[in-house]
Order: C-alpha cells, then sequence, then structure tokens
C-alpha cells in the first residue's frame, strides 16, 4: 500500500470536538463518505490506462503524444517520458495493491499521483453531475464531490515538487511553506548563489531531501530514484498521528495532529485564503 502522510486505509474518521461544533461535524461527515484507496486506485489506474494509449497511438502521431502529456501530467513530464511515467505508474499500482508492505514515495512520485489524482477528481466529480450511476462504479465516495485541495492538503506531506510555480489550487499551509521558501531561494540566488547552492543552503532550515532538490533542479528522474522504499504493514508507522500530548507543541490542547489536521480542513472548508468558500 502507497504510504501517504496519512494512512488512505482509515475509514468512519472521527473528532474528539466534532459533537460540539456544527462546521467541523459537517466536515468529518464529508470525510466518512470518502474512500481514499479507491481514490488513489482509480487516478493512478486511469492515468496508466489513458497513457497506453496514447503510447500505442503515438507511432502514427508523435507529437499529439508530446501534447497530452503537457495536458494530462503538467508537472511530472518534465522529469520523465511517456515509457518513464508509465514505469512509475505500474510500480505505484502494484504497491498499492499490496497491503502487506507500506511503499514510501519521493517527490518524483508525489509529483505524479498529484497529477493523477487532480486529473481523475476533476473526471469523477463531474461524472457524479452528469452520470451517478457510472461514477457509483468506481466507489470512491459515497455520491458526494471530492475536494482535491482538501485531499491533498490532509495526504501529501509537502508540495515542495511545487516550489517556485504558481499553485491553480488553495493549499494554504503547505502553499505557505513553498512561499517561504521560493521567497529565500529567490533572494539567495539574486545575491549571486547558483540556483543548487541555494537550495543545498536551505535543506536543512526547510528539511528539503536530495531528491526533491534534484527534481528543482530540472533533473531527469534518475534510476535509483524509480524505486519505492517500504516497511512491514505491522509497523505502526502512523500510530503518532493519533496520540494526544498535553501542553505539548506537537498538539495543541490535547489533540492529536489528526484532530489538528481535521479542525484545520474544517476551518478552511469554510475560509480559503481570507474568503469565504461555498459549499
Amino acid at each position: 500500500m502507497l504510504a501517504f502522510a496519512k494512512d488512505i486505509t482509515q475509514s468512519n474518521p472521527k473528532h474528539s470536538q466534532e459533537g460540539q461544533n456544527p462546521e467541523l461535524k459537517e466536515y468529518m461527515d464529508y470525510q466518512r463518505k470518502l474512500n481514499h484507496e479507491r481514490i488513489v486506485f482509480h487516478s493512478l489506474d486511469h492515468a496508466k490506462t489513458e497513457l497506453q494509449e496514447k503510447i500505442e497511438s503515438a507511432e502514427e502521431n508523435a507529437d499529439m503524444l508530446k501534447e497530452y502529456l503537457q495536458q494530462a501530467f503538467p508537472f511530472s513530464h518534465h522529469f520523465a517520458d511517456a515509457d518513464t511515467l508509465m514505469i512509475m505508474l505500474r510500480k505505484m499500482i502494484n504497491s498499492h495493491n499490496a497491503p502487506e508492505d507500506w511503499y514510501r514515495m519521493n517527490a518524483y512520485y508525489y509529483a505524479l499521483t498529484f497529477d493523477c489524482i487532480k486529473q481523475f477528481i476533476a473526471i469523477y466529480n463531474q461524472l457524479l453531475r452528469e452520470s451517478p450511476k457510472q461514477a457509483r462504479d468506481y466507489q470512491a465516495s459515497d455520491e458526494v464531490e471530492i475536494d482535491f485541495d482538501d485531499w491533498v492538503e490532509l495526504y501529501f506531506p509537502d508540495l515542495d515538487f511545487h516550489i517556485g510555480k504558481e499553485l491553480d489550487t488553495t493549499h494554504y499551509p503547505l502553499a505557505k511553506r513553498n512561499k517561504a521558501i521560493a521567497g529565500e531561494l529567490d533572494k539567495k540566488v539574486e545575491s549571486g548563489e547558483s540556483r543548487e547552492d541555494a537550495l543545498q543552503a536551505l535543506k536543512e532550515t526547510y528539511k528539503i531531501d536530495e531528491v526533491t532538490i534534484n527534481l528543482l533542479l530540472n533533473k531527469p528522474i534518475g534510476e535509483k530514484d524509480l524505486e519505492l522504499f517500504y516497511t512491514s504493514a505491522d509497523n505502526p508507522i502512523y500510530d503518532y498521528l493519533n496520540q494526544k500530548k498535553e501542553g505539548s507543541w506537537e498538539a495543541l490542547d490535547g489533540d492529536s495532529l489528526m484532530d489538528q489536521a481535521y479542525s484545520m480542513g474544517s476551518h478552511l472548508k469554510i475560509w480559503v485564503w481570507g474568503k469565504p468558500n461555498p459549499r
């Protein structure tokens, strides 16, 4: 199973304060209607199936494949060609379908996953509006549209692969980090440092790993970065998210990190960048 920032196999999530907060209760009701594992699977499977069709037809029209990659994989086509993207998608689907282990993704894989999930959710939401019966076959949600921004905010550890590029969506906390890094990066480059030296200088402060730095330097994905590292599903990699630590910087007022994430998600569903977010 692919290991995101939070457990995509979790169902029926609860928040300790939803009984006292109607807006939070509404948000948690929405979360309980999502099937995250199916969202990920269908996102990857749809991308792989469509890409395979385009590759097979590219023998007659190579330009069509190039245009398709730019449209369907706006981030990941910069570091991988069609064949490499196909390898990555197959690796992710195989890993996703292996419940005995957790597979950790690097920045290249998160960029590709971002592309895939964004496209699938747009298609799925349109199906819900225009052909609900067909949408039900995916079992991605209990007949509710999926909020892409909210999903990414909860399940991606960061959007570092997006640093230096404009976000066309409203992933506020993740975008705030990107803006801070991009601002310092620009200052260092303007002062005469190379982009690589500037990123290396910011590496420790912002915990940016080498793979992400390579991606931000526009380096194509290397063979070693195609590997997905794994650990046994028996390893409790998500337990810390549900631990309540009174008085700790990790959790406010005794809330767990998971509670905090849901509280933030609920808030952002109503207020996005200071503006009301219509439901």
